[in-house]
């Protein structure tokens, strides 16, 4: 089987996008700050503005269908590795450790470190950012008790595992 290609989006390619972040929403509704409702009736100037405003996504196609997205926006000290997911008949064949690479890529052209969060309860997402070189940092110390636990993970610039 053939490796998905993948590819940058920007602002003109807001159906794409809005196709893939909308399956992503549906297909694993807790793994995301955004819900689906949140998105569904979005028009195109709310999707051309997500592009812009997170300046590097990232979509995994197969077939001229996307499978996977991920996106990185800049936060600070580091890139903040946001909105990931691969579709379920694609997860386990490295298409998550493809896409995450791109992000780390960005950041690394950057000097900067990669972090994101995941869900406390999502061991296979947790699995596969380790395999990728993120460091689980642990559930941050003023994580609200009525929220879902969250864990931060980072990938230090140069590719060794962080300790901070």
């Amino acid at each position: 089987m053939r490796a998905p290609d993948l590819a940058r989006l920007g602002p003109d390619d807001w159906r794409e996008f809005r196709d893939v972040r909308l399956a992503s929403l549906a297909d694993a509704p807790g793994a995301f700050g955004s819900r689906h409702a949140d998105w569904v009736d979005a028009g195109e100037e709310r999707w051309r503005a997500r592009l812009t405003d997170v300046p590097l996504t990232i979509v995994a196609r197969e077939g001229g269908r996307p499978v996977g997205v991920v996106s990185g926006v800049p936060a600070g000290d580091h890139v903040e590795l946001i909105s990931m997911w691969v579709a379920p008949g694609r997860r386990g064949t490295g298409l998550a450790g493809r896409l995450v690479d791109e992000v780390v890529a960005w950041a690394q052209a950057q000097g900067l470190d990669t972090e994101l969060m995941v869900r406390d309860d999502n061991a296979p997402a947790i699995t596969a950012y380790e395999r990728a070189g993120f460091t689980d940092l642990g559930v941050p110390e003023d994580w609200p008790a009525d929220e879902p636990r969250e864990r931060r993970m980072r990938r230090s610039r140069d590719g060794g595992r962080s300790t901070s």
